[in-house]
């Protein structure tokens, strides 16, 4: 280029390209080379001192953003009735920006002067910035209802599946939303009650056939009673929170933190970053930054967020939704990490040594802004040599100083021991309608390990602090199996030609010798499953008893105070510990600290349970268009009434009852896990592969039956005509013979593995 840019010209290129925006970048892109550089650096300085651009480490980016997730309040409409609003908090200096609100036709009426929440999306090359989709009125709360809708000549009534309600909701006939008589739906209130005391209604969303996808996390919520409308009282304490300041805070928006995350995460509670540690004692050491965010700066012990926040524990996590422990003006805005957006933190900085070892750390109150919002496929992909154009920028400074730091980890991670488990994720892809599309499991990626270490570290050292300064804190605990649960899995390990020790003090490292043994052979996913049910439950208490799983002496969760009220309360307790504010841990926090442990101990038990049902539907549900085909699975447990078979394609569980086994009697051997055929000697124990047909898939309770076809490549034999004596038992003779030729294989499988 001959000559140099207009300012303009700059200012359109970084609106255009937000990634590519270093002093390079934009040489490259206007062609200037040798001495105009400098010309362009001073234009650069103009353009900040301006206030047009703000200089962060080595680019330049546009100050003047919206967060994703922001209040408006509707300021009117264009000529064509499009509803208009204004961002109630905008901190840029320069115009203020055009949103435009897309209304969905389930969303209430809004009218000018209405304050919403709501989820931005960018545009260009429109009159307006931004295209706002409605997630609440600011200040209203409707009350919710999941029910039955029954057609009447007046419109309709809807029966609520919560055997807690026992009232109908009444629903005029122009708030059915065309629901049809039968039809699962989610409706709110609508006005005041009916002169026969009943609430009205409008519905909001049609949910199809009770047993359809879209309704099963739904059902699964009302179920297990997880709460998931929040009291207008806690609705009008979030509204009121204000983002915070500098003030008694350190200033962290230099550091390049980022936040990595899955692709579909609508929250970002914790941000990273490392670099080579500078200090001569810790040669070719590093040092870890991780910074959560701040959530006591606005749920205050007691308050009515609190309060709720208590009562839920945890975050719930369906396929198709989440339930989270707090509205979402604090979940997806104030106390989410949003690129570019200044947020109040907690932040520990950890020196590890060469090693991996952590020699150091300190906790900061601060004020830190994500420099990238990244997911974990983009962070390894720019990790194995394909960075785009968000990644490509970062990789010196941010994404390969993050890998060097983790590779140190993972050599002391190697020392360390912890359990080993190669369980692949399961996860269930919906179609927008809440059709299942495909069950499959999830990459494990080295920048999930990455990650997932990060976190580990920075929860060992929370711990940590809070002993040194003898602070109450609740402690993630997780004990050793008990002896019963041990003799299980060496009888389970036997089976598979393995050992696990017997006679010492059991370490993970022992059970990871047995899980690395079963490595690679047809044993590996049924030593995985049973080395996992012998394990205790993780739980959180007052008192310290250590965390076997992880081999970790002390061990609290600092990490996700978002989704967890454990998190909420270290985090108080790192507050009161450094005297950063009278938003720390209360005396009643600390008088409550066994119930509140016992209490969040159930609630976590609760959400699993609830998961795990829903994703049983949905796979019962995926399945239930299949009945009659033939899969291949492993059997992964045996009881006297059939043997479960985990599916190789989508994870799921089913069983072969009895009746479905074979043409003879079957013998349940509880100490060596195996049935036994009576007639023919056949045994079916645990891991052995086999063919099944699908028989039934019922959604409504999520279970699988199976006909059992093969196992080990071959088939059944038919046996007799299921001779038997007195009361349906096997003729005695018929069974000892049958027994003796398992215990025959039984010798030989020892034999060999000696």
């Amino acid at each position: 280029m001959s000559q140099l840019p207009q300012k303009a010209e700059i200012l359109q290129w970084i609106e255009d390209n937000p990634t590519l925006t270093s002093k390079r970048d934009i040489a490259k892109a206007f062609g200037i080379k040798g001495a105009a550089r400098i010309d362009l650096k001073r234009m650069l300085k103009e353009l900040e001192a301006e206030g047009h651009l703000e200089k962060r480490k080595k680019t330049y980016r546009d100050p003047d953003k919206l967060p994703p997730v922001s209040v408006l309040q509707i300021s009117g409409q264009t000529p064509d009735g499009e509803l208009l609003a204004r961002p109630m908090e905008w901190q840029g200096e320069g115009k203020e920006p055009v949103v435009m609100v897309m209304p969905r036709a389930s969303d209430p009426a809004m009218g000018e002067g209405d304050r919403i929440l709501a989820r931005l999306q960018e545009v260009k090359g429109e009159t307006h910035h931004y295209e706002a989709r409605l997630i609440r009125r600011i200040g209203t709360n409707p009350r919710k209802v999941l029910g039955i809708f029954r057609k009447t000549a007046e419109g309709g009534r809807i029966v609520p599946i919560d055997k807690g309600d026992g009232k109908e909701w009444l629903v005029a006939e122009k708030a059915t939303g065309g629901a049809k008589d039968g039809e699962l739906v989610e409706a709110e209130q609508a006005g005041p009650k009916d002169r026969m005391g009943l609430p009205r209604a409008r519905v909001l969303d049609r949910l199809g056939d009770p047993s359809a996808p879209k309704a099963v996390s739904l059902i699964a919520i009302h179920q297990h009673g997880i709460p998931d409308d929040f009291p207008d009282e806690v609705i009008a304490e979030a509204d009121r929170q204000k983002p915070a300041g500098l003030k008694g805070r350190e200033d962290l928006r230099d550091l390049p933190l980022v936040t990595i995350d899955p692709a579909d995460a609508r929250d970002h509670d914790d941000a990273v970053w490392a670099h080579p540690d500078d200090d001569p004692k810790n040669e070719g050491g590093h040092v870890i930054w991780v910074a959560i965010a701040d959530v006591a700066a606005y749920v205050r012990s007691g308050s009515a967020l609190d309060t709720e926040a208590r009562k839920r524990g945890n975050s719930s996590y369906f396929p198709d939704r989440v339930v989270p422990m707090l509205p979402d003006r604090l979940s997806g805005d104030l106390c989410s990490l949003h690129e570019g957006v200044p947020r109040a933190c907690i932040a520990v900085r950890m020196q590890i040594n060469a090693h991996g070892e952590k020699v150091g750390h300190r906790f900061v109150r601060g004020l830190m802004r994500s420099a990238a919002s990244l997911t974990y496929q983009q962070v390894q992909a720019a990790q194995d040599g394909q960075p785009d154009d968000k990644t490509g920028p970062l990789m010196e400074e941010v994404i390969a100083p993050l890998y060097a730091a983790h590779d140190a980890l993972t050599q002391a991670r190697a020392r360390r021991q912890p359990l080993d488990l190669d369980l692949p994720e399961r996860k269930v892809v919906l179609s927008e309608e809440g059709k299942v599309l495909s069950v499959n499991f999830a990459d494990r990626l080295q920048a999930h390990r990455l990650i997932e270490d990060f976190m580990v570290l920075a929860n060992v050292a929370a711990a940590e602090t809070l002993i040194a300064k003898k602070s109450p804190l609740l402690f993630r605990v997780h004990e050793e199996p008990p002896p019963e649960k041990l003799d299980t899995l060496r009888d389970v390990a036997e089976t598979a030609g393995l050992t696990l020790a017997k006679g010492q003090v059991l370490k993970t490292a022992h059970l990871n010798q047995l899980l690395h043994g079963a490595a690679g052979t047809d044993h590996a996913e049924v030593i995985n499953m049973a080395t996992l049910r012998s394990m205790t439950q993780a739980y959180y208490a007052p008192a310290n008893f250590g965390h076997f799983g992880l081999a970790l002496q002390a061990y609290a969760h600092f990490t996700s105070p978002i989704r967890r009220y454990a998190d909420l309360i270290v985090h108080r307790a790192l507050i009161s510990a450094h005297g950063w504010g009278d938003d720390g841990l209360s005396k009643d926090d600390e008088a409550r600290l066994d119930g509140t442990a016992e209490h969040i101990s159930e609630t976590e038990r609760r959400s699993m349970t609830a998961e795990r049902d829903t994703n049983d539907r949905y796979l019962a549900s995926f399945l239930s268009e299949r009945v009659g085909e033939e899969f291949t699975g492993r059997i992964s447990g045996v009881a006297r009434f059939g043997a479960f078979v985990r599916l190789d394609e989508t994870g799921a569980d089913g069983l072969i009852p009895m009746r479905a086994i074979g043409r003879e009697y079957f013998h349940f051997d509880r100490d060596n896990a195996t049935l036994m055929g009576a007639e023919t000697g056949t045994v079916i124990g645990l891991g052995q592969r086999v063919t099944v047909r699908l028989a039934e898939a019922a959604p409504v309770t999520g279970g699988l039956a199976l006909d059992l076809v093969s196992i080990d490549g071959k088939a059944m034999p038919a046996g007799h005509s299921g001779k038997r004596g007195r009361g349906g038992k096997p003729v005695k003779r018929k069974l000892t013979k049958a027994k003796k030729k398992a215990d025959k294989v039984k010798r030989k499988v020892k034999r060999q593995r000696r």
